[in-house]
């Protein structure tokens, strides 16, 4: 498993949840069929607009592709948030510390 840290979290034009890694690349991830894809410019991971998933049912889905594919994405201080409400932070951050203590 590789670590990365993740440069930013957000939700893109399409009103899909993205992460997008530091170095990590995952080109094949449509290999996974868990609805997550790779975007090539923007070199970020996303899923799609919410149907019946909510954001951070999303933001796990993502986290669990990037795993199958040998990441695991990191929040850190530096990370960026764009156009994530400030509820939904706190509940990835929840998340993501209760994982990582």
């Amino acid at each position: 498993m590789e670590n990365d840290n993740i440069l930013e979290i957000g939700i893109n034009s399409n009103e899909g949840l993205y992460i997008k890694p530091t170095l990590l690349k995952f080109p094949y991830m449509y290999r996974e069929a868990m609805e997550v894809h790779w975007d090539e410019k923007e070199n970020y991971l996303y899923g799609p607009k919410p149907r019946k998933w909510s954001y951070l049912d999303w933001y796990k889905q993502i986290q669990a592709a990037a795993k199958e594919q040998s990441g695991n994405l990191l929040i850190t201080k530096e990370t960026g948030w764009v156009n994530i409400p400030e509820s939904l932070k706190l509940e990835i951050l929840e998340e993501f510390n209760g994982k990582n203590t």
